[in-house]
């Protein structure tokens, strides 16, 4: 028996010491085709084994193999290849650009990741889609661009905050903004203006042109990574990195104008007095107090009381003075390139856009260092540093008198200046904004630094281990002042205020990759790691009155120093994560991920959450059945379901609170917050199904998307008695539920010489609140969360018109029924309109001949409502001294008038309170942006020693289709108070706000 087993095991030693007598060593270097430059980095693996190894500094490769083995060579970005080795001992590669590759790779959390493999939803979104766009921030460039994703810009207001929102609203009072993160590094992207004012807009701080790309991740399976966060989806911004070569220069230029894409048609002064006078004459509340309390001889008396003007009428369009034609104007510039071991991308630009209303500009200054150094074959350093300073020239809140806007109420037979000083009108029915214009400013100047420092280390040829640390560092100064003749600098002598807010993210990820293939059926996509972010914000404030006059505007020159606070607060959240991408010959497809949250904003009961997700993929194409199929040249399936949070509440909401106060000259401490150890995540569980195909040889590709989200333990502030002391406690209460489907299409329409192509966008959404506990939540004038109903829909009275016989303004009395009454008070509420609209999405459409190129984007919105909040005012067929809309003339005179305008009474409310009267259809199509191109002929080009000129002629905003009779129907006023700016519950609401504006621009390209 032992002799048998010496035997054998010498017969195995012998095999072996055959087999690797027989391997052989081959080497060589890999170069790019292009340009022959060196590539470090490439994977060298023997095909069919584990054996492989990564080319060195050099490009270089050293690998012992079989002699009958094939070399198989990848590179990000790169068209794989195989090579026989045929017993030789040196074998050379050139690897060509993938062009398809790098067009089909997109970035999810933590790594990236091929289209075709992705089982969850993700939009992609080119950075050359985003250049040379006429507009200060990234989210109004991708209007119309990706499906499921709503950008409304609010305010034509530059620089003021943009709501985004991604497959519907999925909570009720958190907020609904996605996380944005930049370069794998999530950034401040919240408000951080003081409350009274436009919110602020800190993705204003990043400049367009160094954008390689956009991923929007969707669905729970691609979101879930992020976990408490990921609900609203999340935006992932990547930065442009140079590439190894000759460096690339590149220089732009652009300028434009701009105006309002829409003005609306007020009563000039002929028009004002006619109705003027017959208001005056047909109202009771006049003739009460002509013959009742004999306060006024006659009608001519009570006019000369109100507005003595109209003796002497003059013909002002006060709405020419608040608009104006602004301007726009950018400058970059970026350097590119590097070698075999450093590559950089370094760029800079500077951004001018004067808006629309007078007072209302931006300024931007930026500029981005990005360094990636192989220091050897095992470790990759890097650091990503951009730095910017904006300042945002900013007018008044749409609900103050100040605002640029609010001055179309003004009578039109009132002067602008006045006669007797030739200054401007002080003695105006209401104030006269453009003294706010001439005598006050209100600037917010942003210094911002989102940064980044990395190291990898690739531990063997599958694993890594990438550290990162990220820095957001935002520092926000808001400067007031109002001179000694506005509205509020007047009764105190000058005021002045001064806000500085301080906000220091930091966020650490340390993660794993494990990347290998087997069994030459099996590949495998591994991520584990973990993460920690904190972020620190502090604030102070001062104000002062009484300056010795208008040249001097700093607190330092303010005689009284009226207040002053401090303010401080921090978060931090501890997380662990997961994920794996497995898929089985090449088609079928499986994802698996995983986080783990730790939040300091919930409660002590429960500071942790788990956020899983998967996805299912099968790529039927690739089957054996489908090889006859020949015009289909893609088709995959996918499926994924997984549980995302939501954490955007105040970061105290969990603790019971206390407060310093001052009574009496006392010193004191009292509780403002209730104490709920049990607050939690919100929690989105989302359902997806879709498919992928390709037609023709991929002459037509597109993508459908079902989708279904349920959201419970919403976040809300519940009310509560405020015997307690207290007025509301942040509770988990409630349910609400999206779901929608998305379309995607893209066809080549013509290729060759010219060339034309075409992406349709479309989506349909439908919210609803399924559970409220009983709870009516309330925002703005008469937006209403409701069980049952989408949210912020619009509740009050229904206007039913106008009584045919008197002129009195008819209500339904109830849902129910048909029955109308002139008693206000007897009608009852109900929801009489929804903000959120039926479908949305976007036409782009691209043409190419020779050197021209022709960009068109489309956008369209339909099926939402907007309440016209200022129609209470500026079309109420007289009811106060405002300058009315043109259409009041259409008012009720006689018996037998067929109008919606009730008669005109002045001061008698006659149609005038809160009711439908003022909701319109809201939908639009909008020529977003119109851009032609052209190139020179590259050996034109180079004898100017360049190696592209471009020049190109722009249009934002181009048309604008819509039955909205307002300004803009892409609106969303801050509201009547600080808790209503661009709110969940309180959208669709439009109080004298901006357009947007109407911009045309050209612009030139150099590279050299």
């Amino acid at each position: 028996m032992k002799k048998e087993l010496l035997l054998s095991f010498l017969m195995i030693f012998a095999l072996m010491t055959s087999a690797w007598a027989q391997a052989q060593t081959v080497s060589g270097r890999v170069t790019a085709a292009s340009d022959g430059s060196i590539l470090p980095g490439v994977t060298v693996l023997e095909k069919g084994t584990t054996n492989g190894i990564t080319t060195d500094a050099n490009g270089e490769y050293r690998l012992n193999v079989q002699p009958n083995a094939t070399l198989v060579f990848r590179f990000i970005g790169m068209t794989t290849q195989e090579v026989p080795v045929n017993g030789r001992a040196t074998v050379d590669v050139q690897l060509r650009a993938d062009e398809k590759q790098l067009q089909e790779v997109v970035v999810v959390g933590y790594g990236t990741q091929e289209k075709r493999d992705v089982t969850g939803s993700v939009a992609s979104v080119s950075g050359e889609d985003l250049e040379n766009v006429p507009t200060p921030s990234l989210e109004s460039a991708l209007q119309g661009r990706a499906a499921g994703v709503q950008i409304e810009s609010g305010s034509g207001k530059v620089g003021q905050g943009i709501k985004v929102r991604i497959r519907g609203s999925a909570s009720v009072t958190a907020s609904n903004q996605p996380l944005y993160v930049v370069d794998g590094i999530p950034i401040t992207s919240d408000n951080q203006g003081i409350a009274n004012n436009e919110p602020t807009n800190p993705l204003a701080d990043l400049d367009p042109n160094d954008i390689e790309s956009i991923d929007i991740l969707k669905d729970a399976s691609s979101a879930s990574i992020y976990g408490s966060r990921a609900s609203n989806g999340v935006v992932i911004i990547t930065t442009k990195k140079g590439r190894a070569g000759k460096t690339n220069f590149n220089v732009g230029y652009s300028a434009g104008v701009s105006k309002a894409t829409n003005k609306v048609d007020f009563l000039n002064g002929p028009e004002y007095s006619e109705l003027l006078r017959e208001s005056f004459e047909r109202s009771s509340t006049i003739d009460f107090y002509i013959n009742d309390l004999g306060f006024f001889a006659d009608v001519d008396d009570a006019m000369d009381y109100f507005i003595p003007e109209w003796r002497n009428p003059v013909n002002s369009n006060w709405q020419d003075e608040v608009f104006r034609n602004g301007s726009y104007q950018e400058v970059n510039v970026s350097a590119s390139g590097g070698n075999e071991k450093t590559t950089f991308y370094v760029g800079g630009s500077y951004n001018d856009q004067e808006g629309i209303l007078i007072g209302n500009a931006f300024e931007r200054i930026s500029g981005r260092i990005n360094l990636d150094h192989k220091a050897s074959d095992k470790i990759t350093v890097g650091a990503n540093f951009s730095l910017a300073r904006s300042e945002n020239n900013r007018v008044a809140n749409d609900n103050a008198f100040a605002t640029p806007l609010q001055i179309v109420a003004l009578a039109p037979i009132q002067p602008i200046l006045d006669p007797e000083t030739g200054e401007l009108n002080p003695n105006t029915i209401y104030y006269n904004g453009l003294i706010e214009a001439r005598d006050a400013f209100d600037d917010a100047r942003v210094y911002r630094n989102i940064s980044k420092v990395y190291g990898a280390l690739n531990i063997t040829p599958k694993l890594t281990f990438r550290s990162e640390f990220g820095l957001d560092l935002l520092n926000q100064e808001e400067e007031s002042y109002q001179g000694r003749q506005t509205q509020g600098g007047e009764p105190v002598g000058g005021l002045g205020e001064m806000r500085n807010v301080n906000v220091v993210n930091y966020t650490t990820n340390n993660f794993f990759n494990y990347n290998t293939e087997f069994g030459d059926i099996h590949s495998l996509d591994g991520t584990v790691g973990m993460s920690y972010q904190r972020s620190n914000t502090n604030a102070t404030y001062v104000s002062g009155q009484g300056f010795p006059n208008d040249d001097f505007k700093k607190l330092a020159s303010a005689s009284d120093i009226t207040s002053g606070s401090s303010s401080g607060t921090a978060n931090s959240l501890l997380s662990y994560f997961a994920r794996a991408n497995y898929k089985l010959y090449d088609r079928y497809l499986f994802s698996l991920s995983a986080r783990v949250d730790g939040s300091s904003r919930f409660g002590a009961d429960n500071k942790y959450g788990v956020f899983p997700a998967i996805g299912l993929g099968w790529i039927v194409s690739d089957e054996a059945f489908m090889q006859g199929v020949d015009f289909l040249s893609f088709l995959k399936l996918k499926t994924s379901y997984g549980i995302t949070g939501n954490q955007e509440i105040g970061n105290f909401d969990s603790r019971g609170l206390y407060s310093g106060i001052s009574y009496a000259g006392t010193s004191g401490i009292i509780p403002i917050s209730v104490e709920n150890p049990d607050l939690q995540w919100e929690t989105t569980k989302q359902f997806d199904a879709g498919v992928s195909f390709g037609l023709f040889n991929d002459r037509i590709s597109g993508t459908v998307d079902y989708y279904q989200k349920n959201t419970e333990d919403l976040l809300l502030n519940v009310q509560v008695p405020s015997t307690t002391g207290f007025t509301s406690i942040t509770k988990n209460v409630g349910k609400l539920e999206n779901k929608g489907w998305e379309v995607s299409l893209t066809t080549q329409n013509l290729t060759g010489d010219f060339s034309w192509s075409t992406t349709l966008n479309y989506a349909r959404n439908r919210n609803e609140i399924t559970d409220l506990q009983g709870q009516v939540i309330r925002a703005g004038a008469i937006n209403r969360a409701v069980e049952g109903q989408p949210i912020g829909v619009f509740f009050t009275k229904k206007y039913a018109g106008v009584d045919p016989q008197t002129g009195d303004a008819l209500y339904y009395l109830n849902a129910e029924s048909d029955e109308t009454t002139t008693d206000y008070g007897a009608a009852e509420e109900q929801v009489v309109g929804d903000p959120n609209p039926d479908f949305q999405g976007g036409l782009l459409n691209n043409f190419s001949f020779k050197g021209f190129d022709l960009s068109v984007l489309l956008q369209f919105v339909s099926g939402n409502e907007i309440y016209n909040n200022a129609g209470r005012f500026q079309s109420a067929n007289m009811d106060y001294l405002d300058n009315q809309t043109s259409d009041q003339l259409d008012r009720w005179q006689q018996p037998g008038d067929i109008t919606d305008v009730p008669e005109a009474r002045f001061l008698d409310g006659n149609g005038t309170a809160t009711s439908s009267r003022w909701i319109y259809d809201g939908s639009y199509l909008r020529g977003k942006n119109l851009t032609l191109g052209y190139t020179l002929p590259k050996d034109i080009a180079g004898k100017a020693h360049m190696s592209s000129v471009r020049v190109y002629l722009t249009a934002q905003n181009f048309f604008t289709i819509t039955d909205y009779p307002g300004w803009d129907p892409e609106v969303n006023t801050q509201g009547t108070g600080p808790n209503a700016q661009r709110s969940n519950i309180g959208a669709g609401t439009d109080f004298y706000t901006a357009p947007q504006a109407k911009t045309l621009a050209v612009g030139v390209n150099f590279g050299f």
